[in-house]
């Protein structure tokens, strides 16, 4: 799996506003801090507040906070929001709910994405932003 910068900062994102759990954290503040865009992390927290796992607050003392306890919220959860998938190849027997790949039967290799893209999921699915704080 090839994580992008999208995945990358929306991670550093929902990490830096993991890390004050106590207020609601301004854009233009992770911005600086992380040396990040803030156009691109504006695009990001519309996406994470959509996937359910930001919440936001308009207007003075605004900003963005977790949906859930940062011990609820899986770093899988954050790149699949980003990324679409954590699927190490674009094979369709791999995707969840899909109709499956035509070739799955006599397919000598899907075995091994299997078991990798299974890897990948028990990894990035057993770290929640809590243990990257």
């Amino acid at each position: 799996m090839l994580v992008t910068t999208k995945g990358r900062y929306a991670l550093r994102l929902m990490i830096y506003i993991a890390s004050f759990p106590d207020r609601k954290v301004a854009l233009r503040e992770v911005a600086e801090s992380e040396c990040m865009s803030l156009k691109y992390l504006e695009q990001l927290a519309h996406e994470l507040v959509s996937c359910g796992l930001l919440s936001s607050a308009r207007g003075h003392g605004g900003g963005y906070y977790l949906a859930r306890p940062a011990d609820e919220i899986l770093a899988g959860d954050v790149l699949r929001a980003a990324e679409g998938s954590t699927s190490p190849v674009a094979c369709a027997a791999l995707e969840e709910g899909g109709e499956g790949c035509p070739r799955e039967d006599i397919c000598s290799t899907i075995a091994f994405w299997a078991g990798l893209d299974k890897a990948i999921e028990d990894y990035v699915d057993g770290v929640t932003l809590a243990d990257l704080t």
